[in-house]
């Protein structure tokens, strides 16, 4: 009793240390995870992350042992049940998901066990003697007999995702040995500086937050607009919409303001303003033609003083 409560005051200091020590924790579910899997995984995130494992129980009760001092940590609560773990980190949270999820294995159907996808037996010969036909014909598999093996004539979903596998089919998988499944650590949600959310939040790129953001500034502005409500995104746009309507009541009367004097002067002489664009594109082309005959002189100059010397 005194080894098991001193082991339980160790694992308490531990989890307030790293709780203290890391701002971001990944709640990792670690289902069908062979121990050679999480020492590979520990090994992988060395140095950037810890993991720390632990009964449920234990957890909730040293979390709310910490809850007075650290009360941002009660948003973990929900969360710690079933097969579950934890990994403390201060790096890149994208970087460290990749490197958990990352580490996955082949595994064989397991009678009981919860198919996370559909499982197919794909059309071909088995190889196996006829013998064995009855258990293709207990799943409904169709089958024929081709030199002397059992042919599977057409491609069969023998298992559908989210249900149990049951004992029939995991020994025909198993005897055409195929391993549908992959077992491997995941993530079951994301803690980070007080906020909880899940990992595919991680998915999301700058440029995606950044056009979601300017998508939201323009609806805001156009129903600022529409409404006549004033905002800070509608603002710029009031501001030019209402200098418009002075422009145009300045042009309609007789009112000149200094934005107005150079258009009323367009509008009052276009013959003037006419004449002038020609002669500024004139100008432009003269140019042109100029700069080339320069270049060919320099060419020529170069030309010689090369013919000096050969």
């Amino acid at each position: 009793m005194g080894g098991a409560r001193e082991k339980k005051v160790q694992y308490f200091s531990k989890l307030r240390e790293l709780l203290e020590e890391y701002k971001s924790i990944f709640i990792v579910g670690v289902d069908n995870v062979s121990s050679q899997q999480m020492h590979e995984i520990r090994k992988a995130l060395r140095g950037d992350a810890t993991v720390l494992m632990g009964k449920n129980t234990m957890v909730r009760r040293a979390l709310r042992g910490f809850l007075a001092d650290l009360p941002e940590y009660e948003k973990l609560m929900p969360f710690v049940r079933g097969n579950v773990g934890f990994i403390f980190t201060n790096s890149d949270l994208k970087t460290i998901r990749d490197t958990i999820v990352s580490n996955v294995v082949a595994a064989p159907a397991k009678a009981g066990a919860v198919a996370p996808k559909d499982v197919w037996i794909p059309a071909g010969n088995t190889g196996m003697e006829p013998g064995k036909t009855s258990f293709f014909q207990a799943l409904g598999v169709p089958t024929k007999i081709a030199r002397g093996t059992i042919e599977i004539v057409s491609d069969v979903r023998v298992v559908e995702t989210n249900s149990k596998v049951g004992p029939s089919e995991a020994t025909l998988l198993n005897m055409l040995d195929i391993s549908p499944f992959t077992y491997g650590m995941s993530v079951v949600q994301v803690y980070d500086n007080g906020q909880i959310f899940p990992s595919s939040i991680l998915d999301i790129t700058d440029d995606e937050l950044v056009g979601h953001f300017v998508s939201a500034i323009n609806t805001i502005a156009s129903i600022s607009l529409a409404v006549g409500y004033p905002t800070l995104p509608s603002v710029g746009h009031s501001v030019v919409n209402h200098y418009k309507n002075v422009l145009a009541l300045s042009i309609a009367t007789d009112y000149t303001f200094e934005g107005s004097e150079a258009i009323k002067d367009r509008l009052a002489n276009p013959d003037a303003y006419a004449a002038a664009a020609p002669a500024a594109a004139a100008s432009s082309s003269a140019a042109a033609e100029e700069a080339p005959a320069e270049e060919e002189e320099e060419e020529s100059d170069g030309d010689m003083g090369m013919g000096l010397f050969d």
